[in-house]
């Protein structure tokens, strides 16, 4: 999750350069290329079976696919402050799927952990920072007022599908390797994304993209469709999928931290007592708790 809201908060260029559809397709592709031999099913692994298939084909879907198209959309129509409190709300939205679908047990802590991550980051989205950042253009501002349901519906949208990646990625832990899962919905991925990437890329000039930019998509591809995924499942095989849910307010820490570090941005102490809420939220989630 560091690793997630670290590429967020340096895709801010790609984003200028490339559109969407395309920067996801491209993505896509460089994965899928680099994760070319984790396809081949190990010797050890149960035949697929078509509910497997289906959860493999769900978690790509909603995680990969409408979760971007949900999010990317939905900030464009609302306020970065509506945003950042609904997307606050991941950590008991998977929560509680865990427990409906999983039949997990949650224990108290856990429930303190998930409120602590809730608090903190939307805390962070109601910082006067956040606020001013609404009012530098009157147009857009218009644009939003005008458009906040749907944004913030979209972002519901989001908020489910995220906790859907969870909850589905604990269960196909539990028959694939954490490689065949992060190369299976890479693939699924690709596949959906390619009627929209090809028809961007076919007027596109890819010649006015610069090496540097080249080069953060490289990383990104890395990043997003091979390490963090295959970290995630990794992690999903050891621990229940209502604390790994709390983990995830470790994305808009990171995103903050590169924004201060690399990007220059400025950190207020409201912020950062924000994080330090959430952190705790973390901290409670990764103790070792009495049986």
């Amino acid at each position: 999750m560091s690793l997630v809201g670290s590429y967020v908060a340096l895709s801010k260029p790609l984003v200028a350069a490339l559109p969407v559809f395309l920067l996801a397709w491209l993505r896509f592709g460089i994965g899928g290329a680099v994760m070319l031999h984790w396809l081949k099913k190990p010797a050890d692994e149960v035949p697929l079976t078509g509910q497997i298939k289906g959860l493999v084909f769900l978690e790509s879907f909603l995680g990969n696919f409408l979760f971007s198209i949900c999010m990317l959309f939905g900030v464009s129509m609302t306020s970065a402050v509506a945003a950042g409190v609904i997307m606050a709300a991941i950590p008991a939205a998977v929560a509680v799927m865990s427990w409906l679908f999983l039949r997990e047990r949650i224990h108290p802590r856990v429930w303190l952990a998930v409120a602590c991550a809730v608090i903190g980051v939307g805390l962070v989205s109601l910082s006067k920072q956040e606020h001013l950042a609404q009012v530098t253009n009157a147009v857009e501002a218009n644009w939003t007022s005008n458009n906040a349901w749907l944004g913030n519906l979209l972002l519901v949208g989001a908020v489910l599908c995220e906790a859907a990646y969870a909850v589905i990625g604990k269960k196909l832990t539990g028959s694939l390797s954490p490689k065949r899962i992060t190369a299976l919905i890479n693939l699924w991925g690709f596949a959906l994304v390619t009627p929209f990437g090809v028809w961007i890329a076919w007027g596109f000039d890819f010649a006015a993209v610069s090496a540097s930019s080249w080069l953060l998509l490289l990383f990104y591809s890395l990043a997003a469709s091979v390490w963090t995924v295959w970290l995630w499942m990794t992690g999903l095989k050891t621990i229940p999928a209502n604390r790994a849910g709390v983990f995830t307010v470790l994305l808009p820490v990171s995103a903050a931290a590169v924004g201060v570090m690399v990007l220059g941005e400025t950190l207020s102490a409201l912020q950062a007592g924000a994080f330090a809420v959430a952190l705790v939220g973390v901290v409670l989630a990764t103790l070792p708790q009495r049986h």
